[in-house]
């Protein structure tokens, strides 16, 4: 049998884990979104490899970002429509002052920013990709 002290420090220690997942299931950082201009690929681009190896295809829903790692999910919403579309980072750029993201044209198409070619947008990330390590 288990002494009166045992019992207590075990049911303490199990209330201290119990405590610190519930504080660390809510997200105390909020998260990263930015506001910008954004674009979209020139069809010129189709075919060619992207900065992750990957080629370019305008029919996929992907994204060029300066800093997010590769395989980053995120939200990119036309701020004067309210048009949004998920689009997966998979380039570095833009390379256009001011811009903050460059889009695939089926991610163009869905933001409805085709004919306007830029326009001011907010991304969210959903989903963190791998961070690239260092070798």
């Amino acid at each position: 049998m288990l002494s009166p002290f045992r019992m207590l420090s075990g049911k303490l220690l199990a209330f201290s884990i119990l405590l610190l997942g519930i504080s660390g299931c809510g997200s105390s950082k909020s998260a990263f979104t930015q506001t910008g201009e954004g674009s979209y690929y020139a069809d010129k681009f189709a075919g060619r490899a992207t900065a992750s190896g990957a080629p370019y295809r305008p029919g996929k829903l992907t994204a060029a970002h300066n800093t997010l790692p590769f395989g980053t999910k995120i939200r990119v919403t036309n701020v004067r429509n309210g048009h949004s579309v998920k689009v997966v980072v998979t380039d570095r750029g833009p390379h256009a002052k001011g811009r903050i993201v460059d889009v695939s044209k089926r991610a163009a198409r869905k933001l409805d920013l085709i004919d306007a070619g830029v326009v001011p947008v907010k991304l969210k990330v959903l989903r963190m990709g791998p961070v690239a390590r260092s070798k």
